[in-house]
């Protein structure tokens, strides 16, 4: 039996002290559900900062003990309804010469999260702002939906009244690349349902409680996918495939259709595979394959 390599005893985890400089911002991304993906920058930021602004305190106090650590520093909120009064005070104490550590409630501040009005003053006032990187539901669900990641957008959060949904979706009409929403899972259904009035074949992924215990994919059509919403619950990612590959004319369309007919698939289900592919209406393209064997 071969011995197995022993460990390098010359690497080792950075010490505290490397973690912060003095007078640095630290913006550092959090679990969005499996604590086991807390980085060790994370780990070590929060028991070193000498102030950690956090999105929600009780949940940065919960987080420090899911970690089994202390933190520390000073612990003071900062969210979106204080941002303008605490982000000067932040900057202060940064040119002061303290440590501050910025986290939101799950994954990567400034996304969809306070952080970035923070980031903004410190590059304006020259105060040394750095990153940890880590966890984050926009790069975790684009990656499981499927979908093309060479171009995406992220929207936020879904449009909630009627009106508004309606204007988004006409838009992603003619959007090329893949668009990613957080939604509510109590709207989740009526909002699918309202994107199978204006997108009905567009390629959806809605991501589930993203590494959470009951993580969750499903891929399919808006009507499809909002049959399985019903009774939907936590945290929600909307994925959309993009219009790009699909600009495409009717006639190059039915062109495929047939050709995969003559490969031997079935009218309908041609039909079907082309029109998900470019996000058609699949009952046109039938019909116009049909015309044109006949014609």
């Amino acid at each position: 039996m071969t011995n197995a390599p022993e460990a390098n005893t010359d690497a080792a985890w950075p010490q505290p002290a490397d973690v912060i400089a003095p007078g640095t911002i630290l913006l550092a991304a959090t679990p969005i559900g499996n604590v086991l993906d807390a980085s060790a920058r994370l780990v070590f930021a929060l028991a070193q900062a000498d102030i950690v602004a956090a999105e929600d305190t009780r949940r940065a106090l919960n987080l420090a003990g899911r970690l089994g650590i202390r933190i520390a520093g000073k612990l003071v909120a900062y969210h979106e309804h204080n941002e303008a009064a605490q982000t000067p005070w932040l900057i202060e104490q940064a040119q002061a010469g303290q440590r501050i550590l910025m986290i939101s409630d799950a994954g990567m501040p400034c996304v969809s999260d306070p952080g970035y009005r923070l980031i903004e003053a410190a590059h304006q006032s020259g105060v040394p702002a750095s990153i940890a990187p880590g966890p984050s539901a926009v790069l975790t669900a684009l990656a499981l939906s499927g979908m093309p990641t060479d171009r995406w957008i992220f929207e936020g959060f879904m449009p909630r009244k009627r009106g508004e949904q309606e204007r988004f979706f006409s838009t992603l009409a003619t959007q090329s690349a893949t668009t990613i929403v957080f939604d509510s899972p109590r709207r989740l259904q009526a909002t699918l349902s309202h994107m199978a009035e204006i997108l009905p074949e567009r390629q959806v992924a809605v991501c589930r409680e993203l590494t959470k215990t009951y993580e969750d994919v499903w891929v399919g059509t808006p009507s499809q996918l909002a049959e399985r919403a019903e009774n939907a619950r936590g945290e929600i990612v909307i994925v959309i495939r993009g219009a790009g590959e699909m600009m495409v004319d009717d006639d190059q369309a039915i062109v495929e259709v047939l050709a995969l007919v003559d490969q031997g698939m079935k009218l309908k289900a041609a039909a079907r595979h082309v029109a998900h592919q470019y996000g058609l209406r699949s009952r046109a393209l039938y019909q116009g394959a049909l015309d044109a064997r006949q014609g």
